[in-house]
């Protein structure tokens, strides 16, 4: 049974930094397309980011070019490097392996002065 941990998430003043990272037990992880997602007000998980098994980034709008989404396949682990953050970037975030049900709990990110 695959696992998915998030780790990472915090309180952070606007224009601050948090990187978030996400566990995954399993050998299947490395040719995973993996993404991250947050909750939204309507309680929906919308993707922000995501990442193939080779390593091509992709991100939402909203987060482009403040974002970024790494992996490390030697360690089983996909990161989110979020920079210049804002208070519409509080939620809770989770991390999904593409194609099958594996969600993580959620961490959760608070952006507040």
């Amino acid at each position: 049974q695959v696992q998915l941990v998030e780790s990472g998430g915090g309180l952070v003043q606007p224009g601050g930094s948090l990187r978030l990272s996400c566990a995954a037990s399993g050998s299947i992880f490395s040719s995973s397309t993996m993404g991250w997602y947050r909750q939204t007000p309507g309680n929906r998980r919308e993707a922000i980011a995501w990442i193939t098994g080779g390593g091509s980034p992709n991100y939402a709008g909203s987060v482009k070019g403040r974002f970024t989404i790494s992996r490390d396949n030697a360690k089983n682990t996909v990161y989110l490097q979020m920079n210049s953050l804002k208070p519409e970037d509080t939620s809770v975030y989770y991390c999904h392996e593409w194609g099958t049900n594996h969600w993580g709990q959620g961490t959760q990110v608070t952006v507040s002065s």
